[in-house]
């Protein structure tokens, strides 16, 4: 039986905790920047936790 692929486009994405949680990166946040506030930039940094919704879907797409 052949092994499931993991998503190659959800594996840049999304990073798994050692708890098992799914995070991601903020939207908004790749180009544009020079007229975007810097509140909002700040806003925007750093990783945030998946919502609880589409841990499954996007657990499926790692293969995990």
């Amino acid at each position: 039986m052949p092994k499931m692929k993991t998503h190659s486009g959800a594996k840049k994405r999304f990073r798994l905790t050692g708890t098992g949680k799914v995070k991601r990166r903020r939207a908004a946040r790749a180009h544009y920047n020079e007229w975007k506030s810097s509140t909002l930039t700040r806003r925007l940094k750093g990783e945030v936790v998946v919502s609880d919704h589409d841990v499954k879907k996007i657990k499926k797409l790692l293969a995990k």
